[in-house]
């Protein structure tokens, strides 16, 4: 029988920060009644993050592993992880977790609740509060961009913490084209446009290691590829937007409640 849940991890040289996530995915999986699977897409990497996978994979029965031959990039590796997903729901996350494993049950909620896509959306920090000046100025300004080009009411696109109903967006992920950082911009975009519900999902970042990738030097590729979004969109006939919900975070006592009312799946 599939997995009720499939959780997508792409990891480019992860080996040292992939055994903490798995280890949190498991401890949380464990303590589920639904069925899962975590597919971990090993992006071409250069250090041990395939021999740590199949270690996991050996380990922990959940674990499907897929390697690129090559480094594609995350969105290549991501579509390749959800188009071997199996799951009813599938959630994608960065290869560090960077929120609470207690908190895909808050985005399965919202799928539940009737949303096609839930997206955990981070709030944006205050400049004293941000971890650079730069980083800080480069997000606000990556975040005005997709107002003004993509007209994509979301105020958190980039967040590594997804999901969404299989089914639905199958046919969104096959005609995704960037292979890169901009999937997650594209994958949303092409939602919204596709008439599907999206539900925004306050979120606390869980921070498991330092920031590895500067925004600013992905900042023009990222600018070329809103443009080349914008450019698709308008050869493509005019399709309805889909809805865009928000939810505030829950009391400390949700969490629980929400993994008792998940169907179990044998």
């Amino acid at each position: 029988m599939n997995p009720y849940l499939s959780i997508v991890m792409p990891a480019y040289n992860e080996a040292t920060i992939l055994p903490v996530a798995l280890e949190c995915l498991r401890s949380f999986l464990n303590d589920q009644a639904f069925a899962a699977e975590v597919i971990v897409v090993d992006d071409g990497s250069t250090d041990t993050t395939s021999v740590v996978a199949g270690e996991w994979h050996r380990s922990f029965e959940c674990v499907r592993v897929l390697r690129n031959a090559v480094n594609l990039g995350k969105g290549a590796s991501i579509r390749r992880g959800i188009m071997a997903s199996r799951g009813e729901y599938v959630f994608v996350t960065d290869a560090d977790l960077p929120g609470r494993p207690e908190d895909i049950l808050r985005l399965l909620q919202a799928l539940r609740d009737g949303a096609a896509v839930a997206v955990a959306s981070r709030r944006p920090a205050p400049l004293h509060a941000a971890p650079s000046r730069s980083r800080f100025l480069a997000s606000v300004v990556y975040r005005a961009l997709v107002r003004v080009i993509l007209n994509l009411p979301l105020r958190d696109t980039q967040c590594g913490f997804k999901a969404f109903v299989r089914k639905p967006l199958l046919p969104v992920v096959e005609g995704l084209r960037l292979d890169g950082f901009s999937f997650d911009v594209e994958f949303l975009f092409a939602a919204w446009r596709n008439g599907l519900a999206i539900q925004e999902v306050d979120f606390e970042v869980v921070e498991r290691r330092p920031t590895r990738y500067a925004i600013l030097m992905q900042s023009p590729r990222m600018l070329m590829d809103l443009l080349r979004i914008r450019l698709t969109a308008r050869k493509s006939p005019r399709k309805v937007r889909g809805r865009i919900a928000k939810s505030a975070p829950p009391d400390a006592s949700e969490a629980p409640a929400l993994a008792r009312d998940l169907p179990h799946h044998n």
